[in-house]
């Protein structure tokens, strides 16, 4: 929305919009609405989000969740990679994951030492075992080696994990 800088916006029915201003009696202001610096950064990056954009990024997305099913399984760690177009999550259980209660039923308790792994190895992923991966055409070879190097010890500290006490 604002092209990595901080902004903020809602929406809602056409009808509730319609009370704000300008149409509107309800003013509605807030510290980073509608912050022109930010919305132009918005516009140039929808603006430069070509569909060679996207294949680079869809393509990062299967590399790195294959990576990442691969570092998993190959230090036995149960778990299902989720996606969601090109967003994807990880989860410490059997069986695909579709609700909350499936997620908190997950075993939880892996994802902090893989975090921590990663985030040691300079790799920086959501800090919650419930956020999703979110990628991008900028990651470029390097960064995917790094990821790659970096998911074996991850995974192998996720394997060692062991429920609270």
């Amino acid at each position: 929305m604002s092209g990595g800088l901080p902004a903020a916006a809602f929406g809602g029915r056409a009808d509730i919009m319609a009370y704000l201003a300008p149409a509107g009696p309800v003013y509605q202001a807030g510290t980073l609405s509608g912050n022109p610096i930010a919305v132009a950064a918005g516009l140039a990056t929808l603006r430069n989000c070509t569909s060679d954009v996207y294949e680079r990024l869809d393509a990062n997305v299967a590399v790195v969740g294959r990576l990442v099913e691969d570092a998993l399984s190959a230090a036995g760690v149960v778990h299902q990679v989720q996606y969601a177009g090109n967003l994807f999550s990880v989860f410490f259980t059997e069986s695909p994951v579709t609700n909350f209660a499936q997620a908190q039923a997950a075993e939880v308790f892996r994802y902090p030492p893989f975090f921590h792994t990663m985030l040691d190895a300079g790799v920086y992923l959501p800090p919650s075992a419930f956020e999703a991966w979110f990628l991008s055409a900028a990651h470029d070879d390097a960064a995917i080696e790094r990821i790659a190097t970096a998911l074996p010890a991850a995974a192998k500290a996720a394997a060692e994990a062991g429920p609270p006490a």
